[in-house]
């Protein structure tokens, strides 16, 4: 009864059920209940809507489109029609469209505050700020509110962040949206956080530092609430900007005076005490020393001030405060770097850091406090420095395996943070083969005692002693760079799963599982342990390489089609929920965040990661779907893909891979330097795989359709002759490949948990990048011939069949590349040989550029071959042979042929690797029955399987591959 009050839209009740079967993903039955209603109701717009999200859900486009058509052509003001509308065109990504329709809606319902603002938000997704500015100042005038008013603030600070022209933006928008801001503030209508936030925002950006720190310091600045300490930083960072030196000084010791732990204001502290030296800056005789108090102006106050701290904290009953300690290391860091006498004031670096491990060597975060402070003891120091730590470690009595641990968690953490500071120092580098193994008996040992402490821990809690595990795993591949024994290998991977089934969340475990299969050339296992990190949103971009680098190349072409896809759906879904993001701010008053997320936007969109996965996925699907499933020219049609477009940011690309994701003890001497050559290789390599995707574009362009006749209509039309967009790729494919050459000469060896190499060498090497390009090469010529005919080109013909005889050797070379034993038993060892993949696979791609290029000259030889033959018909001389063929025609058939023969040899060596692998596992098999395996070995033991298991996956997908491309062969005859 008490329902009836409320009185319910007939129209929304007949709707409802529609509405159930979309959101239960039931399309089909949405559409049948649609037209049930439509029959009855003709004029129902909105199901005519949803049945149109029904069948854009089912992938019928067009239908949907032309079904919505019709009723935005209508321009509906029934708010169901104009949500279903809104929503069908976010899923078809024609938000622009969203924005007719509410302007539309808006001019019959003009008073409509919710048209208005589904207006403004609808113009805040594709960024049309000016509309937006207008938009906001009429919704202001409807409702007079004020996130209204500042709505439109806001989009004209937008128009001047999106501005080309700087001048503009400070001559025209920022100072109109600070007189707006003005105009609120003399009438006392300032009313929120937001409100004061978009004001500094705007003097910032204008420069006007000096009255943005009038604002925060006045009346208006006590509404910065919403985050601790937001005057003081704002104030902080002006008088940064501003060079007023003094006052940052006085600031931040008033600041650390209340809190001597807020590091941020540390920096702050230091910086501002040199550039007051620098300046020679002293006090005046009279009255403060700035507006913030009194300033310390000499290294004899800051000493003091910090040693203040520290007996502040030395006398405390409850547990120290890290700050001030740290705090005391980073001033003796800077005044040894500015090359101060006063740095002796502090003391001895090697004391002040064992009286830091002292009092908090049993917290997890003092290896990362001490580590960035190494540099400040001296190289005879290292070893004394570690025994005192280990002497500070009580330790309990010596095992049978004669080692003694610790005997609570707190202990284990002291022993921990001084066994890695002890790798941080370089001194587990420097020990011999067997001090390195004799080490990592020690850390395994510590490992599995530790154990115990967590018996209880949930699944998705970490283990007390990890570090011990991860640290030994590292040693295991320093022995492995070192002297090349790959067993080194196969004990890490097992130490590592060892690890992981005590403790299934580590995601360092998991990422060096990651690297170390990779680097053994299996890429199977990887698949699941880069799925069950779980990365989330950005990670895709920053860690995601780690995944695509070696999908391909390893011969897991399944796999690397879903990891493209896996990055490549983030990065698309990045550009419709940074929209959202952005009407979130709007709607929220966080105005200070749409910059922000627009720099995300950009970031996103111009991340090398993108640009590598967009075109490897392009190239990938060339090779396992072109001539197999459609034809080169479909495929490259249902791309979308240009050759005359380059689509990649090429001068504003960004490296937004995180290169530090691993735990490291290693000197990072050369990090940035690395750094910058891994992304040059790596630009190198996109320009590479760029302009051979879009050279095969231009292929199937050639292909299309024969061109003899319409190259000069084509040249008039200003599409330009297809060949010159094919020979300017090819120059620029050469150029390119020379600066490959240079990179791949100077053979950068990165560190094991650096940046991962790119394929440029291998791909160098092996000949690959050579024979395709010499294919692409050919295609220039055939076009040539076809324009020529087969009777005035002697020449051109012989000089294509020795391109055809060159490719074959080439391609035989190549292969040779491939011969061995992929993973072989050498004396009781397993060995193994990645690069034989990697080059498979080169061969595999560069037959299909091969395949392509000779399916062109079929298309053009068999017009000619027809021709020909008419034309004997005709002359029924005497003289002409009836066996006589044009040259080309001959080296076609023996081009063909050698294909033919040469993926015989490449599927007859798979096989025979095949079988190799699968009698190594027969022979383990029979090895594991008659002896008792250890724990530890039968966790080596499962990686190895894994490897081999991933090894013939490999082969596989390659054989399987091949054979298909053998059926595109038997296509080319003429």
């Amino acid at each position: 009864m008490a329902a009836r009050g409320h009185v319910q839209d007939p129209n929304d009740r007949r709707l409802r059920p529609i509405y159930d079967y979309l959101d239960n993903g039931n399309n089909k039955m949405a559409i049948q209940q649609a037209d049930k209603l439509l029959k009855k109701h003709k004029d129902l717009h909105c199901a005519k809507v949803l049945k149109a999200i029904g069948l854009q859900r089912t992938g019928k486009q067009d239908e949907a489109f032309t079904l919505a058509q019709e009723v935005a052509t209508l321009e509906p003001t029934d708010d169901n029609s104009l949500q279903a509308l809104t929503i069908l065109y976010r899923e078809m990504h024609r938000p622009e469209l969203v924005t007719k329709l509410y302007e539309a809606a808006v001019k019959k319902v003009p008073l409509s505050e919710e048209y208005h603002s589904h207006l403004f938000m609808a113009y805040a997704r594709v960024g049309e700020y000016k509309k937006m500015q207008q938009a906001g100042m009429a919704l202001y005038k409807i409702v007079p509110k004020n996130p209204y008013y500042f709505w439109s603030v806001m989009s004209l600070v937008m128009q001047a962040i999106s501005a080309q022209d700087e001048k503009l933006a400070q001559t025209m928008f920022l100072p109109l949206a600070e007189r707006m801001v003005e105009k609120m503030v003399k009438e006392e209508k300032i009313e929120a956080e937001a409100e004061v936030q978009l004001y500094f925002m705007i003097l910032e950006r204008l420069g006007k530092c000096i009255e943005a720190l009038e604002v925060i310091r006045g009346p208006l600045g006590e509404k910065l609430t919403s985050e601790l300490q937001s005057r003081e930083n704002k104030c902080m960072m002006l008088y940064k900007r501003l060079q007023r030196w003094p006052e940052c000084n006085a600031l931040a010791h008033k600041l650390l005076l209340k809190n001597p732990d807020d590091w941020q204001f540390y920096p702050a502290y230091f910086d501002s005490l040199f550039h007051l030296m620098d300046q020679s800056w002293s006090p005046p005789e009279e009255g403060e020393h700035c507006s913030e108090g009194s300033v310390h102006h000499t290294v004899a106050e800051v000493v003091r001030f910090v040693e203040e701290r520290i007996k502040g904290e030395d006398s405390k009953e409850s547990r120290s405060l890290r700050g001030p300690y740290l705090a005391r290391l980073e001033l003796m860091h800077r005044l040894r770097e500015r090359g101060c006498p006063e740095e002796s004031l502090l003391g001895e670096p090697l004391e002040l850091m064992v009286q830091f491990f002292n009092k908090f060597g049993d917290k997890p975060c003092c290896i990362t406090d001490l580590k960035i402070y190494l540099h400040l003891l001296s190289p005879e120091q290292h070893v004394q420095f570690i025994n005192r730590l280990s002497e500070a470690v009580p330790l309990g009595k010596q095992g049978e395996e004669g080692f003694a641990f610790p005997e609570d968690t707190k202990v284990l953490q002291r022993h921990l943070c001084a066994r890695q500071l002890s790798r941080a120092l370089g001194l587990h580098h420097s020990l011999s083969v067997d001090g390195k193994l004799h080490l990592i008996t020690e850390l395994k040992a510590h490992y599995r005692h530790g154990l115990k402490f967590g018996k209880n821990a949930l699944k998705t809690e970490l283990q007390f002693s990890d570090m011990y595990c991860l640290m030994a795993a590292h040693v295991y591949i320093d022995l492995w760079t070192e002297t090349g024994d790959e067993n080194m290998a196969w004990q890490c991977l097992g130490l590592l799963q060892e690890g992981l089934s005590h403790s299934p969340s580590n995601a360092q475990f998991k990422l060096l599982l990651l690297l170390v299969y990779c680097r053994l050339g299996a890429f199977e296992p990887v698949v699941d342990l880069y799925s069950s990190l779980d990365a989330k949103h950005v990670q895709h971009d920053t860690i995601g390489f780690l995944l695509t680098r070696y999908a391909e190349s390893l011969g897991q072409f399944a796999a690397a089609s879903q990891s493209c896809n896996f990055s490549l759906r983030f990065f698309h879904s990045n550009q419709k929920d940074t929209s959202e993001y952005i009407i979130q701010a709007y709607k929220y008053g966080a105005f200070e965040k749409i910059p922000e997320f627009i720099a995300l936007r950009n970031r996103l969109n111009q991340s090398l990661h993108f640009a590598q996965v967009r075109t490897e996925r392009m190239l990938l699907d060339l090779f396992l779907e072109a001539d197999i499933v459609l034809s080169l020219e479909e495929s490259v049609k249902a791309m979308s893909l240009s050759a005359e477009e380059d689509d990649i940011p090429w001068d504003s690309m960004r490296d937004n891979r995180d290169l530090t994701v691993f735990t490291c003890w290693d000197p990072k001497d050369r990090y940035d330097e690395h750094r910058r050559q891994s992304l040059e290789e790596e630009s190198v390599w996109l320009r590479i795989r760029s302009l051979t995707l879009r050279l095969l574009a231009s292929l199937a362009a050639l292909g299309h359709t024969p061109s003899q006749q319409n190259s000069e209509i084509s040249n008039e039309n200003g599409v330009g002759d297809k060949t010159s967009i094919l020979s300017t790729l090819l120059s620029q494919l050469n150029q390119t490949l020379q600066t490959a050459a240079q990179i791949a000469e100077k053979c950068i060896q990165y560190p094991f948990l650096g940046p991962p190499s790119t394929r440029l060498a291998p791909a160098l090497s092996s000949g690959s990048c050579q024979c395709q390009t010499a294919a692409l090469q050919l295609s220039v010529h055939l076009h040539e011939l076809e324009t020529a005919g087969l009777d005035e080109s002697s020449e051109l013909q012989t000089q294509i069949c020795n391109g055809f005889k060159s490719l074959v050797v080439q391609l035989q070379e190549i292969l040779n590349k491939c011969k061995g034993d992929l993973l072989e038993m050498k004396e009781g060892k397993l060995k193994t040989q990645p690069s034989l993949l990697e080059n498979l696979v080169f061969f595999v791609e560069t037959v299909c550029i091969v395949l392509w290029m000779a399916s062109y000259c079929a298309k053009i030889l068999r017009p000619l071959k027809t021709s020909l033959q008419k034309k004997k018909k005709k002359k029924k001389d005497a003289n002409t042979s009836p066996l006589f063929q044009p040259v080309v025609m001959c080296g076609f058939q023996e081009l063909t042929g050698s294909l033919q023969d040469l993926l015989t040899q490449a599927m007859e060596h798979i096989k025979g690797q095949e079988t190799v692998m699968t009698a190594l596992k027969m022979a383990s098999l029979t090895l594991e029955g008659h002896t008792q395996v250890s724990e530890e070995a039968s966790f080596t033991k499962a990686a190895m399987d894994k490897v081999q298991s991933s090894y013939l996956r490999s082969l596989q997908e390659v054989g399987d591959l091949l054979k298909k491309r053998t059926e595109t062969i038997k296509n080319l005859k003429i």
